[in-house]
Protein backbone atom coordinates (compact mmCIF):
# COMPACT_ATOMS: atom_id res chain seq x y z
CA UNK A 1 0.00 0.00 0.00
CA UNK A 2 1.38 3.38 -0.99
CA UNK A 3 0.73 6.64 0.79
CA UNK A 4 0.19 10.04 -0.75
CA UNK A 5 -0.40 13.05 1.49
CA UNK A 6 -1.37 10.72 4.30
CA UNK A 7 -3.99 8.87 2.21
CA UNK A 8 -3.73 5.16 1.66
CA UNK A 9 -3.84 4.08 -1.94
CA UNK A 10 -5.05 0.56 -2.59
CA UNK A 11 -4.82 -1.07 -5.97
CA UNK A 12 -8.07 -2.62 -7.18
CA UNK A 13 -8.08 -6.41 -7.32
CA UNK A 14 -7.17 -7.99 -10.62
CA UNK A 15 -10.13 -9.56 -12.40
CA UNK A 16 -10.09 -12.48 -14.82
CA UNK A 17 -10.03 -11.55 -18.49
CA UNK A 18 -13.56 -10.83 -19.73
CA UNK A 19 -15.01 -9.95 -16.30
CA UNK A 20 -16.18 -6.37 -15.98
CA UNK A 21 -17.34 -4.61 -12.82
CA UNK A 22 -20.87 -3.46 -13.60
CA UNK A 23 -24.28 -4.89 -12.80
CA UNK A 24 -25.01 -7.11 -9.79
CA UNK A 25 -25.13 -10.79 -10.68
CA UNK A 26 -27.58 -13.14 -9.08
CA UNK A 27 -26.80 -15.08 -5.92
CA UNK A 28 -23.12 -14.11 -5.72
CA UNK A 29 -23.64 -10.66 -4.27
CA UNK A 30 -20.63 -9.52 -6.28
CA UNK A 31 -20.77 -6.64 -8.68
CA UNK A 32 -19.67 -8.71 -11.63
CA UNK A 33 -21.04 -9.15 -15.09
CA UNK A 34 -19.98 -12.68 -15.89
CA UNK A 35 -21.64 -13.46 -19.21
CA UNK A 36 -19.05 -13.58 -21.94
CA UNK A 37 -19.90 -12.17 -25.32
CA UNK A 38 -18.86 -13.58 -28.64
CA UNK A 39 -16.30 -11.55 -30.53
CA UNK A 40 -17.96 -9.07 -32.83
CA UNK A 41 -21.44 -9.33 -31.26
CA UNK A 42 -22.80 -5.88 -30.56
CA UNK A 43 -25.91 -4.71 -28.79
CA UNK A 44 -29.33 -5.90 -29.88
CA UNK A 45 -32.34 -3.69 -30.50
CA UNK A 46 -34.97 -4.50 -27.87
CA UNK A 47 -38.42 -2.93 -28.04
CA UNK A 48 -40.19 -2.92 -24.70
CA UNK A 49 -43.95 -2.40 -24.79
CA UNK A 50 -45.37 -1.17 -21.49
CA UNK A 51 -48.32 1.05 -20.51
CA UNK A 52 -49.30 1.57 -24.16
CA UNK A 53 -45.81 2.88 -25.01
CA UNK A 54 -43.01 1.30 -27.00
CA UNK A 55 -39.42 2.06 -26.07
CA UNK A 56 -36.43 0.93 -28.09
CA UNK A 57 -33.23 0.10 -26.23
CA UNK A 58 -29.81 -1.13 -27.28
CA UNK A 59 -29.05 -4.06 -24.96
CA UNK A 60 -25.71 -5.84 -24.84
CA UNK A 61 -25.87 -9.64 -24.91
CA UNK A 62 -24.27 -9.78 -21.45
CA UNK A 63 -26.78 -7.56 -19.66
CA UNK A 64 -30.35 -8.32 -18.70
CA UNK A 65 -33.18 -6.51 -20.37
CA UNK A 66 -34.41 -5.42 -16.92
CA UNK A 67 -31.04 -3.92 -16.03
CA UNK A 68 -30.95 -1.91 -19.27
CA UNK A 69 -34.58 -0.79 -18.89
CA UNK A 70 -33.96 0.49 -15.36
CA UNK A 71 -30.64 2.05 -16.37
CA UNK A 72 -32.49 3.88 -19.15
CA UNK A 73 -35.04 5.29 -16.70
CA UNK A 74 -37.99 3.08 -17.63
CA UNK A 75 -40.43 2.34 -14.83
CA UNK A 76 -41.06 -1.36 -15.19
CA UNK A 77 -42.23 -3.84 -12.54
CA UNK A 78 -39.55 -5.83 -10.71
CA UNK A 79 -38.62 -7.00 -7.24
CA UNK A 80 -35.93 -9.61 -6.58
CA UNK A 81 -33.83 -9.33 -9.80
CA UNK A 82 -33.01 -13.02 -9.33
CA UNK A 83 -35.52 -14.72 -11.62
CA UNK A 84 -37.60 -16.24 -8.83
CA UNK A 85 -40.33 -13.80 -7.71
CA UNK A 86 -42.00 -13.38 -11.14
CA UNK A 87 -42.77 -9.66 -10.73
CA UNK A 88 -41.09 -8.71 -14.04
CA UNK A 89 -43.06 -10.92 -16.46
CA UNK A 90 -43.12 -10.38 -20.19
CA UNK A 91 -44.29 -12.02 -23.38
CA UNK A 92 -41.72 -12.35 -26.13
CA UNK A 93 -43.47 -11.06 -29.25
CA UNK A 94 -40.45 -11.68 -31.48
CA UNK A 95 -36.77 -12.49 -31.17
CA UNK A 96 -34.79 -14.70 -28.82
CA UNK A 97 -33.55 -14.37 -25.26
CA UNK A 98 -31.43 -16.57 -23.03
CA UNK A 99 -33.20 -16.93 -19.70
CA UNK A 100 -31.45 -20.00 -18.40
CA UNK A 101 -30.88 -18.20 -15.06
CA UNK A 102 -34.63 -17.85 -14.48
CA UNK A 103 -37.01 -20.19 -12.69
CA UNK A 104 -39.76 -20.49 -15.32
CA UNK A 105 -40.72 -23.99 -16.36
CA UNK A 106 -39.55 -25.05 -19.81
CA UNK A 107 -43.06 -25.29 -21.27
CA UNK A 108 -43.85 -21.72 -20.11
CA UNK A 109 -40.62 -20.50 -21.75
CA UNK A 110 -41.54 -22.36 -24.95
CA UNK A 111 -44.87 -20.48 -24.99
CA UNK A 112 -42.91 -17.23 -25.22
CA UNK A 113 -42.98 -16.01 -21.63
CA UNK A 114 -39.96 -14.46 -19.98
CA UNK A 115 -38.73 -12.75 -16.83
CA UNK A 116 -36.96 -9.50 -17.69
CA UNK A 117 -34.44 -9.91 -14.87
CA UNK A 118 -33.23 -13.22 -16.30
CA UNK A 119 -33.50 -12.38 -20.01
CA UNK A 120 -30.34 -11.76 -22.02
CA UNK A 121 -31.02 -10.84 -25.67
CA UNK A 122 -29.74 -13.21 -28.33
CA UNK A 123 -31.29 -11.30 -31.25
CA UNK A 124 -33.29 -8.14 -31.84
CA UNK A 125 -36.44 -8.53 -29.71
CA UNK A 126 -39.91 -7.15 -29.12
CA UNK A 127 -41.11 -7.76 -25.57
CA UNK A 128 -44.46 -6.86 -24.05
CA UNK A 129 -44.68 -6.49 -20.29
CA UNK A 130 -47.69 -8.42 -19.01
CA UNK A 131 -49.62 -8.54 -15.72
CA UNK A 132 -47.94 -10.68 -13.09
CA UNK A 133 -51.16 -12.68 -12.63
CA UNK A 134 -51.07 -13.91 -16.24
CA UNK A 135 -47.68 -15.53 -15.79
CA UNK A 136 -48.35 -16.78 -12.26
CA UNK A 137 -51.50 -18.63 -13.27
CA UNK A 138 -49.73 -20.25 -16.21
CA UNK A 139 -46.66 -21.21 -14.15
CA UNK A 140 -48.82 -22.67 -11.36
CA UNK A 141 -50.97 -24.61 -13.85
CA UNK A 142 -47.91 -26.24 -15.40
CA UNK A 143 -46.49 -27.05 -11.96
CA UNK A 144 -49.55 -29.22 -11.29
CA UNK A 145 -49.08 -31.24 -14.51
Amino acid sequence: MASLLGLSLVSPPLLPVGVVLTQPRRLTGALLKTRSTAAGVGAFKVIIEHDDKKTELEVDPDETILYKALDSGLEVPYDCKLGVCMTCPAKLVSGQVDQSDGMLSEDVVQRGYALLCASYPRSDCHIKIIPEEELLSLQLATAND
